[in-house]
């Protein structure tokens, strides 16, 4: 099998990783890089246990785009802060200033960045995997919105869940995402998006289908086989579903017409990539990389990168 196109999601990652290391990771000038340091481990172990072909590390260029509001006001609203500069994501203060650090380490590392104006991470990350037709797909995240990628053809698409770190990471085909959900175990990730549609999700500010939780969607999805067949059930007064079933759907309809337009990652985003995918035999820009580790104090977390691009 060709090595794999690794797809970071890269803020679920750098999120992660500022919480996992202690604040007590500073440079000279007081900047803390806990998320710096943590993220750039996380590549170096990616780098050296996935041994990719190509790798991009996908960004958000809107965490709350505007068609997913104009759709559901709600989308991530509870997220905002409402300052001078208009609404913004509400982040820690000492995360926002590590990002342009963490762009400039994967710069001079030589490692492709992809982003699409208007777009989420999420959407970058749907637009590469919808469009790749010759090596496997493995998507690095925290955050469960991506199982529903998920695919067996017509390249293998899995989801390695870091959402406990990476020693303790999940990976995610369809016969695992299968087992774990209850769900049926060809077109899996397609049935992961309808089963969360119903779930809901109140950190990104969607509602769910009231009283339907996971097992009960997942159940639901598995017995009739698509969101769109129970919401055609619940229409149908002659439906096997009880009363109370059928009220729950049509209590959601307004939310259901729209929520798999918000929840279904885009697949013909315009991503545009900062250059080649290809991973970099040596690092890009080595001596600018080693000033970047020493202005800010990112200790062994370069030197693991770089021996990881060495191979």
């Amino acid at each position: 099998m060709n090595a794999p196109l690794v797809l970071l999601d890269s803020a679920s990652l750098y999120f992660r990783a500022y919480f996992a290391q202690p604040d007590s990771l500073t440079a000279a000038d007081g900047t803390s890089v806990n998320a710096v340091r943590g993220f750039t481990d996380t590549v170096a172990r990616v780098l050296s246990d996935r041994r990719p072909k190509r790798l991009v590390a996908c960004l958000d260029a809107d965490w709350r785009p505007q068609f997913r509001v104009d759709l559901l006001p709600s989308y991530k609203a509870h997220r905002v802060a409402v300052g001078s500069d208009g609404a913004e994501e509400e982040v820690p203060d000492t995360l926002s200033p590590q990002v342009p650090i963490i762009l400039d380490v994967l710069a001079a590392a030589g490692i492709a960045t992809g982003e699409a104006a208007g777009f989420e991470a999420d959407d970058v990350i749907g637009t590469l995997t919808t469009g790749e037709n010759t090596d496997p797909v493995e998507v690095i995240t925290g955050d469960r919105d991506l199982f529903q990628l998920v695919r067996a053809e017509p390249t293998r698409v899995r989801v390695i869940y870091n959402g406990r770190g990476w020693a303790k990471a999940e990976t995610l085909d369809e016969q695992a995402l299968a087992a774990k959900y209850g769900l049926p175990g060809h077109g899996t990730g397609k049935a992961y998006l309808d089963m969360s549609i119903m779930r809901g999700d109140p950190s990104d500010g969607l509602p769910g289908v009231a009283g339907i939780g996971e097992k009960t969607a997942a159940k639901l999805i598995t017995e009739h086989g698509s969101l769109q067949a129970l919401i055609e059930l619940a229409a149908d007064p002659g439906s096997p579903f009880t009363a109370k079933m059928r009220q729950r759907f049509l209590d959601a309809t307004d939310y259901l017409a729209v929520a798999p337009k918000v929840v279904a990652v885009a697949a013909d985003a315009g991503v545009e990539l900062s250059t080649s995918d290809t991973v970099p035999e040596v690092p890009a820009d080595e001596p600018a990389l080693r000033e970047l580790q020493q202005r800010w104090n990112l200790g062994g977390s370069v030197d693991r990168l770089i021996a990881a691009l060495n191979g």
